[in-house]
């Protein structure tokens, strides 16, 4: 599984976790943290916006061994 940091607001981490693939783009999970308060969604991205999301910085990926979590 491959996560992204989501570029956000001070104060505010967002987290988008890769859990499938298909044809079409990425089932994905979002995880927002703000204020101690975790909120989790699951959603679909497909493939043309994320790449856009990478290609403009919105979307970095996370190395595994910086941030505590093993990459599949």
């Amino acid at each position: 599984m491959k996560r992204y940091y989501i570029t956000n607001r001070p104060g505010k981490s967002e987290f988008l976790d890769i859990l499938s693939e298909t044809d079409e783009g990425y089932n994905i999970r979002i995880t927002k943290i703000s204020d101690g308060d975790e909120r989790i969604k699951e959603d679909f991205i497909n493939h043309h916006l994320f790449d856009i999301c990478l290609k403009t910085g919105y979307l970095s990926e996370l190395i595994s061994a910086e941030f505590g979590f093993s990459a599949a």
